[in-house]
């Protein structure tokens, strides 16, 4: 064999490897752990919830609901999450060939209608989707990730027992739905345009002196959608599979994420690369809770969380793309009833200065940042690893057992 078609070869298998292989859910979490470090440590954590909330303010203020003028989607450090993290999964999707445009039944788009409401409500009052308000909640030693996660387990139950009730009694709009493909030249053809853009955005905002750090942003949130479409990562699989079909892994991967993201934004904690409030949320009580069974039980009739909306977006399924804006609509009306007139920029600018705050309770629970508590920083990461564990533990013995799966 000359050595010409040995490297093509080589290439050959590097583009199946990175670009078509489903990524094993375990190195997919390690990644998204390392690259939610490395956005912290640039400029900020990030979510779901932030992105399809402004641009549902948008949508209201552009009817005359919201009556001040949001960010701009290119200006808002959410917004440009969003559309980088969709950018990154619609590129994965060509370069892998699995973009296509996905037509679900018509319960599947009442259902995500029905979802979208649901998500909204339960990531305001959880601090955030399960990004916000459960994994980048513990991955930032904040305490409100833990009543997230307590309400998730109970959502994602409920939601499956909706789901087994309508398989059952439910006969109207099941059918019909379709896929319109393509052909795989002309999805490559859009992966690599999608890149360009990608890249023409960094190297615009890279040099603007203003916004200049959306430019790590975007190219950031660009690999973490390529790595969860990649993976076809969604962490309310670890909530549901235990329970529906016994299934840990993605529960496990999870698991591991978290105790590898913790570790390392402790390291950029202590160091003062971030201020320690970062990412802190006073839903550490009742709104945690109530929120996460919501959100919970919304994802499960979406078919996916916040993150799961946002990489099959990118991947071509339209019953997410109806889930999106009515998720973000949900979450910026309810964002208005909740809070109020709650000065959100001034609560922001006391966790960015890393200060006490100026109360200790809000509306919907308590702001507890673990490591200020008598824990300090080892005891919080080693409580998090301990959680991580005894998690792990579990859903890996209900594999075997099958002893919390719930009956059809």
């Amino acid at each position: 064999m000359s050595e010409e078609s040995v490297m093509a070869s080589k290439i050959k298998l590097l583009y199946q490897k990175l670009c078509k292989d489903n990524w094993s859910a375990y190195t997919t979490g390690i990644i998204i752990a390392f690259l939610s470090t490395l956005i912290v440590a640039w400029e900020r954590s990030w979510g779901a919830t932030g992105a399809v909330q402004n641009w549902g303010e948008w949508i209201l203020y552009g009817v005359g609901i919201f009556g001040q003028k949001p960010t701009s989607i290119l200006v808002s450090g959410a917004s440009v999450i969003g559309i980088g993290f969709i950018g990154g999964a619609f590129i994965s999707a060509c370069l892998g060939g699995d973009f296509a445009l996905r037509i679900p039944p018509k319960l599947e788009l009442v259902k995500g209608v029905a979802a979208g409401i649901f998500m909204g409500i339960g990531a305001v009052f959880a601090g955030g989707c399960n990004v916000g308000g459960f994994y980048n909640a513990l991955g930032n030693l904040s305490a409100h990730g833990f009543t997230m996660m307590a309400g998730l387990f109970v959502g994602a139950i409920l939601g499956l027992k909706y789901l087994y009730w309508e398989m059952e009694n439910v006969t109207w709009g099941q059918g019909g739905g379709k896929t319109i493909d393509m052909p795989a030249g002309i999805k490559i053809l859009l992966g690599i345009v999608a890149i360009v853009a990608v890249l023409a955005g960094t190297y615009a905002y890279a040099g603007n002196k203003a916004l200049y750090k959306l430019s790590g942003v975007l190219l950031l949130s660009a690999a973490l959608g390529y790595a969860f479409q990649r993976g076809r990562w969604c962490m309310i699989q670890g909530f549901r599979e235990p329970h529906m079909t016994g299934d840990c892994e993605m529960a496990k991967a999870v698991a591991l994420s978290i105790a590898c993201l913790a570790a390392g934004i402790v390291v950029v904690k202590m160091l003062g690369i971030r201020a320690p409030g970062h990412y802190l949320r006073g839903t550490f009580g009742w709104g945690g809770i109530f929120g996460g069974v919501v959100f919970g039980f919304g994802a499960l009739l979406a078919g996916g969380c916040g993150t799961g909306t946002l990489w099959r977006i990118g991947e071509g399924q339209i019953k997410l793309w109806v889930v999106a804006p009515v998720f973000g609509l949900s979450a910026a009306l309810t964002s208005k009833i909740v809070h109020g007139p709650m000065d959100i920029e001034g609560i922001r600018a006391w966790y960015a200065q890393g200060q006490p705050l100026p109360f200790n309770d809000g509306k919907l629970g308590q702001f507890i940042y673990m490591p200020y508590t008598f824990l300090g920083y080892g005891g919080t990461l080693a409580l998090i690893l301990l959680v991580m564990a005894v998690w792990w533990i579990i859903v890996d013995w209900n594999e075997e057992t099958n002893k919390f799966l719930v009956e059809m």
